[in-house]
């Protein structure tokens, strides 16, 4: 294990996953292939970073029945330390994630435990100088959370590192609360269309310039990530950097963003450039993408062996 410990914040869920060859048209039904009923949403992160030598705590809310039974036996199983006490009112909540035959997904989510953080959850949770904090715009997004949890972050001393996901959900979120974390955030990784989202229409270029210079003004770099085609890498005062995707069979997306999160980070904790790390976390990624379920992160040796069999084999179509 290194010696930063994550501290994630956000939500854990259960993920009911439906493989299926496309999705239907309105009125229309899919019969799945493959049914699977798995661990998700910041889960999937969290392993990423365990399985990549880092220790991980969870600081987000986890409920009472089976949902919530099976995510403390998932984060139990990977070492992940769970930091709130049990919410007895109400279960975790869930995700149906439909994976279709190009190994693209679609969710509907329903928030349940993880989606009510107040005041009082928080206040026992007080980042350590070695933690790097983990907000998820998931938990930023909603009404019982946004406004405490964006309160909590702002307090946390600068010398510990704030890192951001805006997901999906980040046209959701108040424009306060968004503008708070990005703010604070000493780094930010998003996908395109998030990144669009805060910094407003744009090539890649100019919308990383943006969120760099106008949006993140104490953020030491900028991930946003393209799928097929890698990521690109913003640090201060430097070009946009394109990382290219490593060439592989897609079976399964879903979790690969999360897995590029957790590694980069496991990797960025370790000492490593974060060019470096990038590479490192689009390896890991592509190898979660070829395996099915959210949850589906390799761990360090998997990820190093795969960069050493592959070190020339990088799709060009990144810049």
């Amino acid at each position: 294990m290194t010696g930063s410990r994550l501290l994630h914040m956000g939500g854990a869920v259960v993920d009911f996953v439906y493989r299926i060859s496309h999705l239907p048209a309105p009125g229309e039904e899919s019969l799945a292939s493959a049914f699977e009923t798995l661990p998700g949403g910041g889960f999937n992160m969290m392993a990423a970073a365990a399985g990549s030598g880092m220790t991980v705590a969870y600081g987000g809310q986890h409920g009472t029945g089976p949902y919530g039974d099976l995510i403390r036996a998932a984060l139990s199983e990977e070492g992940i330390t769970i930091l709130q006490t049990v919410n007895s009112s109400l279960d975790s909540g869930t995700c149906v994630v439909l994976v279709t035959a190009d190994a693209e997904r679609t969710f509907v989510s329903w928030p349940g435990a993880e989606g009510i953080m107040v005041p009082g959850d928080l206040a026992s949770i007080v980042p350590r100088p070695d933690d790097w904090v983990f907000i998820s715009g998931y938990t930023l997004s909603y009404a019982d959370s946004g406004e405490a949890l964006a309160a909590w972050v702002t307090a946390i001393p600068d010398g510990i590192p704030v890192v951001f996901d805006p997901s999906p959900l980040v046209g959701s979120i108040s424009k306060d609360n968004l503008a708070s974390l990005l703010q604070r955030a000493n780094w930010l990784s998003c996908n395109r269309a998030e990144a669009g989202t805060i910094a407003g229409p744009g090539g890649t270029e100019a919308q990383a310039d943006a969120l760099m210079a106008t949006h993140c003004p104490k953020a030491q770099g900028v991930i946003i990530r393209a799928g097929a085609d890698g990521c690109f890498l913003k640090l201060p005062g430097r070009a946009l950097e394109p990382v290219p995707a490593f060439a592989v069979d897609a079976v399964d997306t879903n979790g690969a963003g999360d897995t590029h999160i957790g590694a980069f980070l496991a990797e960025l904790s370790r000492g490593a450039e974060p060019h470096e790390a990038v590479v490192y976390a689009n390896a890991a990624a592509a190898i979660s993408a070829t395996r099915a379920g959210g949850s589906s992160a390799p761990d360090r040796s998997e990820t190093k062996a795969f960069l050493r069999d592959n070190a020339h084999s990088r799709n060009r179509r990144a810049g």
